[in-house]
């Protein structure tokens, strides 16, 4: 597992001085401490957590299963994805910071499986809804495939350039970055399985973030937009009419930005 290699890292001296780039040092850091979701959608999940035991010992690999997402880079979808679990799994899919990546495990959680031709409620892949680095095929995978997969996870993070992730953590996650307005648009028509979706993500700068409204393209928005005001202080322009819906009108803040600070007792009291 530690074969991979780097070439920039062999140029050494007689000293044993290493000369390297910054990403291939970062890249080579990672690969080695690969944190996975501890989370499965359905039986799959049974040889996944085979690996943490004595006989298959994954800890040796530098991967550390973690409960929570906000400490985790990797998940593992671990068996049939359905309807039900879908937005979850996507929930804890954005929660995870940036780097991350996705092994799609096992032939449910690929294409739906056995349940692909006759289920109402699996999902036909589940690159329908995160992105996939390896696709890992079986029903189900043995924990040797598991660790080949992370293998070759681990050898595709070794030809990675850090630098849109690390622009994406500056700008995107931490305090005082960008914030996003997220549009689902999704098209049924009788007799197709799976609906259209195309999902839209508009960035805009903290200070004064405005957005043109789709209120009247959309009516139904009209909600959805007042509270991404009311909780982030995302303006819409030309919205018929922006004010808040959740909390009281002379509240202070955007209660669901990270930089947030709750008011104290006598402020909320004033508040009101």
């Amino acid at each position: 597992m530690n074969s991979i290699e780097f070439p920039l890292l062999d140029r050494t001296t007689q000293n044993s001085v290493i000369s390297t780039t910054l990403n291939d040092l970062s890249n080579w850091s990672r690969l080695s401490s690969l944190w996975p979701l501890l989370y499965g959608t359905s039986c799959c999940f049974i040889e996944f957590a085979s690996l943490i035991g004595s006989r298959f010992d994954f800890d040796r690999y530098g991967l550390v299963p973690r409960s929570s997402p906000r400490q985790a880079d990797l998940i593992l979808t671990a068996g049939t994805v359905t309807m039900k679990m879908a937005p979850s799994l996507v929930r804890l899919y954005e929660q995870m910071p940036e780097p991350k990546y996705v092994i799609a495990m096992g032939a449910c959680t690929i294409t739906g499986g056995m349940f692909s031709t006759d289920s109402y409620s699996t999902v036909r892949g589940v690159d329908k809804l995160i992105p996939v680095d390896v696709y890992l095929p079986g029903c189900p995978p043995k924990p040797e495939a598991i660790i080949d997969a992370i293998t070759k996870l681990r050898k595709k993070i070794s030809r990675e350039i850090d630098e849109d992730h690390i622009r994406s953590q500056q700008e995107n996650r931490s305090p005082g970055g960008l914030l996003a307005s997220v549009y689902h648009l999704t098209r049924i028509e009788s007799g197709i399985d799976q609906p259209e979706e195309v999902c839209i993500k508009v960035y805009v700068p903290r200070k004064n973030p405005r957005i043109p409204s789709i209120f009247w393209v959309w009516k139904s928005a009209d909600f959805q937009e007042r509270e991404s005001y009311d909780m982030l202080g995302i303006s819409y322009e030309n919205h018929p009419r922006l004010k808040r819906i959740l909390m009281h009108e002379n509240w202070i803040g955007w209660p669901l930005r990270k930089d947030y600070i709750a008011p104290n007792f006598y402020e909320i009291q004033d508040a009101y």
